[in-house]
């Protein structure tokens, strides 16, 4: 499937399933059992292809769209933009780093409009909706802080060795070890930054995790695996009382 045609399906999806969901807004959720997934990483961990390998094993015993699980990674911004209705070039604005008051300030004086300040708040309501109304895979933009009043998110961080994220990356890009090396640095710097800066979280604390996966020597699809049967377990460990109907036990099986 070609890219542009996953991320209109994805848009058909969610607008579905946020019509269906009544309009929530995050103070008034009700806090039902309702699965999703965050993925943090370090850069070049594997997230993004885990996250795609997820979606198709969770997705195996769904026949009907509505109910599909969707990857938001790096077109997360603009699915929480159009979300809002706002323009999905306000994304650039918005980088996974911390909002510097110099930027703050330099976006007011040139006419953005909502401030950089109020588009962090509307991603984060965003990402809370689209978390309650379930079967959505988050990568980035600290959903795993955002979502953690949340019951139904299982919340997994990967990892990985420094020399298997440069050869990975510099496999990628076609760049040197070196510039590679140098990438991931400035990267992962930045998560931490906007983590502590918005959240006053550190990024890096596993107690923050239900799971985290050292990926660098398990393939995506093995990590997958690992992930929808941790799902699974703790969809059992749910009181049958306290499961919605569309809930994570009636779909997720464990391969």
């Amino acid at each position: 499937m070609m890219h542009h045609t996953y991320l209109e399906h994805t848009q058909s999806v969610l607008h579905t399933r946020l019509k269906g969901s009544g309009s929530h807004q995050p103070g008034n959720i009700v806090r039902e059992h309702i699965p999703f997934i965050t993925l943090s990483r370090e850069t070049a961990a594997g997230a993004t292809t885990i996250g795609q390998q997820l979606v198709t094993l969770l997705n195996q015993k769904i026949e009907n769209d509505a109910q599909h699980w969707v990857l938001l990674d790096k077109d997360l911004l603009t699915q929480a933009l159009l979300h809002h209705q706002l323009p999905a070039q306000l994304a650039k604005y918005l980088p996974e780093d911390r909002i510097s008051e110099t930027k703050a300030v330099i976006g007011e004086l040139v006419g953005l409009h909502p401030s950089l300040w109020q588009l962090e708040h509307k991603i984060a309501e965003a990402i809370l909706q689209l978390a309650h109304v379930g079967q959505v895979i988050f990568a980035g933009r600290a959903a795993h802080l955002i979502t953690r009043a949340l019951p139904g998110g299982l919340h997994v961080r990967h990892v990985a060795s420094l020399q298997t994220r440069v050869n990975r990356l510099a496999a990628a890009l076609k760049v040197s070890p070196d510039e590679a090396a140098r990438q991931i640095e400035a990267q992962d710097l930045a998560k931490r930054r906007f983590v502590r800066s918005h959240f006053d979280s550190d990024l890096e604390d596993p107690h923050q995790y239900d799971l985290v996966l050292n990926t660098d020597h398990l393939s995506p699809a093995a990590s997958a695996r690992i992930i929808v049967s941790a799902l699974h377990e703790y969809a059992k460990s749910r009181s049958p009382a306290t499961m919605p109907a569309t809930a994570a036990a009636s779909r997720v099986h464990a391969t």
